[in-house]
Parts: C-alpha cells; structure tokens; sequence
C-alpha cells in the first residue's frame, strides 16, 4: 500500500513538472497584469462616450481573469504573488467600470456607494485583523465570489445599455442593480462574520 502511494505521489510530481513545461509559471501572472494594464483603456473609452469599445475592452479583461484562473488551477500554477494580483485586479477593474458609469450619468451613485463602501470597510476590517490578530490569510469566500461575479454581470449590462438602448437591456440592468447590491451586502456581512471567527479562533 505505502509502494502504490509513493508512486502514485511521484507520478503527480512528475505530472506536474510536465505540465509547468507546457505552461510557464509566469503566464497567469501576466493574464492578471494585462488585466490591470487595460484598466485605463475601459475608463477612458466610458468616459469618452465609446461605448462599443470600452464592453470589447471589458470583455477582453474579463477572457485575462477566466483564462489565468484556468490557469493556475489547472497546471497547478498558483503562486502568492498572483493571490495578491489577481483580487486587486478584479477590484481595479470592477470599480473603475462602476466609478466611470455613475460619472457619466449611466449609472446611479447609490449603487456605487454600496459597493465602495462595503470594499473601504472590508480593507479597514482586515487592517485591524493584521494589526491585532496573528491572522494573514484573507482568502476569497464563496460569498465574495459571488458577489464579485454578479457586480461582473451587472457591469456588462450597463455597458451593454449604452450600446444597444434597447428597452429589454433597460429593464434587465435596471433590475440587476437590487441583486448586485443586495450580494454586495450580504459579501461583507459574511465576511464580518468570518473575520471575527477568524480573530476567536488565533
């Protein structure tokens, strides 16, 4: 039983040594740097009333994050420097979109008051964690994925309303800003939760 699992152990290494040769360990890395690189170009194409071009950019920012999550999970290519990147990426990206959409009129102020309001808290939380509490792994919860994936979809829908002007695009983005809110909430509420069980915890 101990032989199989030691083969069976140097089978994945070697696996894994092969698949780093197909896929160098800085590609996911440079997918999350595109990502940031092109933030900019999405803020100024909104801002300058491209609307075409700024959901295309959008778009392609949005390939960068599926293809290095696919990445890294996938040719076991994960390192601490892109679990750093990648969220600040994400957030760059997301809340460039969502500033530069309420600065044009496009989209209401509330909306992004909620959401920067739930991130400045959640990076206040976490500094108080660091600076009293032993805790430095802040990994993503379900909860935040999700919310980070419905604040996606909700963005393409507004830049899509830009687009297009039709009155279905209308009606669907107006009424994905209550669930994109109401998961931006419910993100941070459990995040508190998870934070102060974290804190107990250490």
């Amino acid at each position: 039983m101990t032989g199989c699992l030691r083969r069976v152990g140097a089978g994945r290494r070697r696996q894994s040594r092969y698949t780093r040769l197909l896929m160098p360990r800085w590609v996911p890395n440079l997918l999350t740097i595109l990502r940031l690189l092109l933030v900019p170009f999405v803020i100024r194409a909104i801002l300058g009333a491209h609307h075409t071009r700024a959901l295309a950019l959008f778009a392609v920012a949005a390939i960068t994050d599926v293809l290095d999550g696919a990445a890294a999970r996938h040719f076991d290519l994960r390192s601490q420097t892109g679990a750093y990147l990648d969220p600040i990426a994400d957030k760059a990206l997301l809340s460039g979109v969502f500033l530069a959409l309420a600065a044009t009129g496009s989209l209401p102020w509330w909306v992004v008051a909620i959401i920067f309001g739930r991130d400045i808290y959640l990076l206040a939380a976490a500094a108080i964690l660091l600076w009293l509490t032993p805790v430095r792994n802040f990994a993503p919860s379900s909860w935040g994925k999700t919310s980070t994936f419905v604040q996606i979809v909700t963005a393409i829908l507004w830049m899509a309303r830009n687009v297009l002007g039709t009155s279905a695009i209308d009606a669907l983005s107006s009424a994905m800003l209550w669930p994109c809110a109401a998961f931006t909430i419910a993100s941070g509420l459990h995040y508190t939760w998870r934070g102060a069980h974290l804190a107990r915890v250490d």
